[in-house]
């Protein structure tokens, strides 16, 4: 399990030094058969092989094979309705394929043709390098994505709980944990596997909130307090503990009013009741929320002081929670009546700018930078577990470029102290592409993929003409109850450079002679696995007035995906589709495990007039907006598709090259440069745990 995490997200491998001499022909086996994967290994992993005996060598390539098949989806069989595709759909006419989707909804039966041989894969693909790592190097990875200073994917707090749970847990904490989620994550797995007592963690819990989020992640529910918890039954020591913690917290009362209800719930299982002689300060807070005695909290006097339009007593305010402040000036901005009140608004808040976290700064930067120029609509992503993605009118009124450039400004300088505390960096080069890479502030609804990067991230499409998509899904037991028939549909929609539709492709029209873009056959369950795979010929699409494609996931079946024992999806580049199978692993791009409370996924753009795919990993629940087919979801679909196309959000080109100013020389040539940051070398966007523990706190 240690090597399946590390190779999963560091693309390395731990292997003690052996003693015996391995006969080269079985690495160079190894080599082959890991190469039609799409992998191969670095110069010191091979050598450390072969100091293996055959057994210790067996064993390690054993797993590492069936890691490998599972990042890239090659551990299941693949058995389209058309095993010939694309060529069998091409040919057949529309008749044909409307009665053999018919008789396959009436019976269940697919009428599969025999399989013809096919001609070895022409295509040559890069190989993705597994290196040699360490147990150091493990732990300062987990240590790393423990104090990351953004919130956590599930796939992220599973290889955290793995490692507490297995490894010894003190050496992977952090003295701080900047992010009170993870904070309160961390801190159950700890409590429920009796590795650590409550009393030991609670320098992490400064807050009520904070409380209330390890009561939440005790209960398995959702630590981002987003939606209803069904708390569980504490035990006596449980209790006493979260109102020990509860009582050592301050601003009680105020803090516990953001979430009443929560707090009401939570009191019915912890009766406060029982121990407010003892913890009198918990008590107390629990009789304001159970009686509605609401203090004058901070919030209500900020809100009551800006619906009044006293800027100054806001300001005020605000100062004492910087945080806050950041959120809350461009509201002041624009209430402001005159440049000396608006100046003195950015003169306070560059004052209390070195108090307010860097993820904060950073955005408010990219907004302000933003900020004058037009823009019809807004994009947002709401706080959850499901990414969630919201286009908005943007009804904010004009603000003038010099106060946006008094908070940029107030924000580069807050961040240049910052960062020039930490160790110098040297001459430093920053890879121009790195525009196109969004910082990963927010992981929390981010899907388990072959290589992650941040929502709204942009790379480059491969050499190859012709997009193959692919999805598979099986049905079964989960958690002891059987999930019934499920049909999971694939769907792909194209869109002109205005975001007009041009055509879809989906179990509704398999086949588009003139776009030359095809579908493999809709299969309705899956109780041994089931695949659907979609083709789109880029020149052709394009010659026909097609620049945006996006991949849609359904569940036409409407349960969601994380009730199904497996689903995943992803996309290759082919350019000679006549050569290979169908699903050739080393021509796989990215693979994304759909294992969301959601039955929607839109995992990705493509801009094909830039060659550019466009991260977006959108998921959503059915309701009266959204149908289970894409052409009924039509107009939805393609205005989130613009939303994303549209995003502005901070970058690592601006978060690197703030630190490089701050710590270092930046350098025009990569050759002269001590640290570099880039796509492929030094640092990259891949470094996911290095980027939110190093460069975010």
């Amino acid at each position: 399990m240690k090597n399946d995490i590390f190779l999963r997200r560091q693309s390395k491998v731990i292997i003690k030094q052996g003693s015996d001499i391995l006969a080269p022909a079985y690495v160079s086996s190894m080599l082959k058969n890991i190469e039609a994967l799409g992998f191969t290994a670095s110069a010191s992993l091979i050598d450390r092989l072969l100091t293996l005996s055959f057994y210790e060598f067996m064993s390690f390539y054993e797993q590492l094979l069936l890691s490998l098949k599972r990042l890239v989806g090659a551990h299941v069989k693949y058995k389209p309705m058309y095993p010939n595709f694309p060529y069998e759909v091409m040919q057949a006419s529309e008749a044909e394929l409307y009665i053999k989707a018919v008789v396959h909804y009436l019976t269940g039966i697919l009428q599969n043709s025999e399989k013809q041989d096919v001609f070895p894969l022409l295509d040559t693909t890069d190989l993705r390098i597994i290196d040699l790592g360490t147990d150091e190097e493990f732990g300062l990875m987990m240590r790393q994505l423990i104090g990351a200073n953004t919130s956590l994917s599930q796939t992220d707090r599973a290889d955290i709980e793995w490692s507490l749970v297995n490894l010894h847990a003190l050496d992977l904490l952090p003295e701080v944990i900047p992010q009170k989620e993870n904070a309160a994550f961390v801190s159950s797995v700890l409590i429920k596997t009796k590795k650590l007592p409550i009393d030991v963690l609670s320098s992490y819990f400064k807050t009520a909130t904070d409380v209330l989020r390890l009561a939440t992640a005790l209960s398995d529910g959702d630590i981002s307090l987003s939606s209803p918890t069904l708390f569980k039954k504490f035990s006596r020591f449980e209790r006493r503990s979260l109102l020990q913690l509860l009582e050592s917290t301050s601003n009680v009362e105020e803090d516990m009013f953001r979430y009443k209800l929560k707090w009401i719930r939570l009191g019915e299982i912890l009766h406060p009741g029982e121990y407010k002689h003892r913890f009198p300060h918990a008590a107390k807070g629990f009789d304001a929320v159970r009686n509605h005695k609401k203090p004058l909290t901070f919030y209500s006097k900020v809100e009551k002081a800006l619906e009044q339009q006293d800027v100054s007593k806001a300001v005020s305010l605000l100062e004492k929670r910087p945080g806050d402040f950041a959120r809350r000036i461009d509201h002041l901005l624009r209430l402001s009546t005159g440049e000396q009140e608006a100046a003195s608004i950015i003169t306070a808040f560059a004052t209390v700018a070195h108090h307010v976290s860097t993820p904060v700064l950073l955005q408010l930067y990219s907004h302000m930078k933003h900020r004058h120029h037009k823009q019809d609509m807004r994009v947002v992503f709401p706080k959850g577990n499901v990414s969630k993605v919201m286009a908005l009118d943007n009804p904010l009124p004009s603000l003038r470029k010099d106060l946006c450039e008094g908070v940029i400004n107030a924000c580069k300088d807050a961040l240049h102290d910052r960062f020039a505390k930490l160790p110098p960096l040297g001459n430093v080069w920053v890879d121009e592409r790195l525009h196109e890479q969004t910082i990963p502030f927010s992981q929390r609804s981010s899907s388990k993929t072959l290589k992650t990067i941040s929502r709204g991230s942009k790379l480059t499409i491969p050499e190859g003409d012709t997009l193959r998509f692919f999805i598979w899904w099986k049905e079964g037991f989960v958690n002891g109850k059987h999930t019934g028939s499920v049909d999971i549909d694939l769907s792909a929609g194209i869109y002109d450079g205005n975001w007009l539709y041009k055509e879809h492709i989906s179990y509704t029209n398999l086949s588009s002679k003139s776009f030359k873009a095809f579908h493999s056959g809709d299969i309705t369950s899956a109780p041994k696995g089931a695949c659907e795979f979609i083709d789109l010929h880029i020149p052709t699409v394009l010659k026909k007035g097609g620049r945006y494609v996006l991949m849609n996931i359904y569940s036409f079946s409407v349960q969601s995906f994380v009730m199904l024992p497996e689903c995943f999806g992803g996309w290759m580049m082919r350019q000679y589709v006549e050569s290979g199978e169908i699903f050739e692993p080393s021509t796989v791009q990215s693979k994304v495990d759909l294992a969301s409370d959601s039955t929607i996924s839109i995992p990705l753009i493509f801009d094909l007039q830039e060659r550019k795919l466009i991260w977006t990993d959108i998921s959503l629940h059915h309701h009266v907006e959204f149908q289970n087919n894409l052409e009924q979801n039509n107009g939805s679909v393609s205005l989130m598709g613009k939303a994303m196309t549209k995003l502005l959000k901070p970058t690592l080109y601006d978060l690197f090259s703030f630190h490089a100013q701050a710590r270092g020389t930046l350098v025009h040539d990569k050759q002269k440069a001590d640290t570099i940051y880039s796509l492929d070398e030094g640092i990259t966007p891949y470094d996911i745990e290095t980027i939110i523990e190093t460069y975010l706190n």
